[in-house]
């Protein structure tokens, strides 16, 4: 009998398989070319090289029939600017950030991005995708015709590249010119300084120039490529403001709704991989990065004292009450990640542990 069962089980998952590989093969009969603008550059580490990885995956899955090719930065549509073009259907996606559709939908968008004083990996992902927050996202895109899913993350960034060490940062912030992302601008404009959304590229020629005075952008293995250390040197951390960092693909939901189900579990399953391999890659890189950084380019690390992370933190709060007041939008998904949240803290509490790295 067992060895029956046992025959019934393989016979099972063999047909499974049969039936998954028809339904794939039938799927791939269909020749789809999409265009997908990037915000970030091909070379870029992890922001840039997921997005190809991601376009050879699906090509590799689909045995070259749904190709999504690759565009570089203003190729297709200018500055980080994908969102408009994608849901007109003019681009058919974009590897982007949320927190770049602040334009759009003001800051409320950024959420999905990254949160100040936020959670880990785990507890992000957790609310996104199962406390309601993809939901969100989905709610608000649709109504402009885009549909989207998570396409990588980061682990923590730094929080500023100065010309001097700051000594006094409620006062040096004061009337501070700084490339500044997301919510945490929000918190920065409130500690006075003058904030801008730079892309990338842009963000060198403006802190050579003194457009800028400083900036942050993302990690050491990223900031590091962009040369930012070669006009300011002193590197702060930590990223108080994007612990962690989500993106995204976004897409023209005609178009994707249109598409075989085959193709669309193909980007889930690509996507959901860069998630995961963009991630591992970023911790396993920045140690390496910062320590190039400080023995062969002179980069002096500093960390912001608990006095100063207090104040950020406290001035992160008034922003939440004050823009909850002020838009419906930014208190619906603020509510929504605040009562996820609350509920997570006793498991978040319980499990939390100060690592000492002997």
């Amino acid at each position: 009998m067992f060895k029956d069962h046992t025959r019934s089980i393989v016979a099972a998952g063999l047909a499974g398989s049969v039936a998954l590989v028809a339904a794939l093969d039938a799927g791939a009969q269909e020749r789809v070319r999409w265009k997908m603008s990037s915000a970030f550059g091909s070379q870029v580490p992890v922001l840039g090289t997921t997005g190809v990885a991601f376009s050879e995956r699906i090509s590799q899955m689909s045995g070259g029939n749904f190709q999504i090719k690759f565009h570089e930065p203003g190729a297709l549509v200018p500055g980080a600017k994908e969102f408009e073009p994608v849901g007109k259907g003019a681009v058919d996606a974009g590897w982007t950030t949320p927190g770049y559709h602040t334009h759009v939908f003001g800051g409320a968008v950024a959420f999905f991005t990254a949160v100040p004083f936020g959670p880990s990996l785990g507890e992000f992902q957790a609310w996104k995708r199962f406390g309601g927050g993809d939901e969100l996202r989905e709610e608000l895109y649709n109504a402009h015709g885009v549909t989207s899913v998570d396409s990588f993350c980061i682990g923590p960034e730094t929080s500023g590249w100065f010309r001097e060490e700051v000594t006094n940062p409620t006062e040096y912030f004061k009337g501070l010119k700084m490339r500044f992302f997301g919510l945490g601008a929000k918190v920065m404009q409130k500690m006075g300084a003058s904030t801008q959304l730079l892309a990338g590229a842009d963000i060198f020629p403006a802190l050579e120039k003194g457009v800028i005075d400083a900036t942050e952008f993302s990690m050491p293995i990223t900031d590091i490529k962009y040369g930012f250390h070669q006009v300011a040197s002193y590197n702060y951390f930590p990223g108080w403001h994007q612990q962690i960092s989500c993106s995204e693909l976004i897409m023209n939901k005609e178009k994707h709704d249109a598409l075989p189900d085959a193709y669309k579990a193909m980007i889930q399953a690509a996507a959901a991989e860069q998630v995961v391999v963009g991630y591992a890659e970023t911790e396993a890189t920045n140690p390496l990065a910062m320590i190039e950084m400080g023995e062969k380019h002179g980069v002096h690390v500093k960390r912001w004292d608990d006095e100063t992370l207090a104040i950020l933190e406290r001035a992160w709060l008034e922003v939440i009450a004050e823009e909850s007041a002020a838009d419906p939008v930014f208190k619906k998904i603020a509510d929504s990640y605040l009562a996820f949240r609350e509920t997570y803290r006793i498991w978040g509490d319980a499990q939390s542990l100060d690592g000492t790295y002997q």
